[in-house]
């Protein structure tokens, strides 16, 4: 019996030890995939940006031409006039400056 319990204890650190690493690699296996989805995503929406989009400072990414008056300083709209742009050559044009 004493020898029993001599090998059982003798190989539970191993065991716990074989059992730790697994559990730590499927971990960082799954954050790892986790990143390269998430980078994948950012690629895919800067490929999606119009050309014509503008990072401004407390409002975010924002498209059209600013110096209009009509823009609407929107991701998603570029002026209350004409909507879908483009901002070259509309006749609705008038500059807020």
């Amino acid at each position: 019996m004493e020898i029993f319990l001599v090998i059982v204890f003798g190989l539970l650190p191993t065991i716990f030890s074989i059992w730790a690493i697994r559990r730590l690699g499927i971990q960082t296996e799954t954050r790892l995939r986790s990143a390269a989805a998430e980078v994948a995503l950012l690629r895919t929406r800067r490929q999606l940006l119009p050309t014509d989009t503008h990072y401004v400072e407390g409002i975010g990414f924002a498209i059209g031409d600013f110096s209009c008056r009509f823009n609407a300083r929107s991701a998603h709209v570029r002026c209350a006039v004409n909507p879908a742009g483009p901002c070259q050559s509309c006749h609705h044009y008038e500059s807020s400056l």
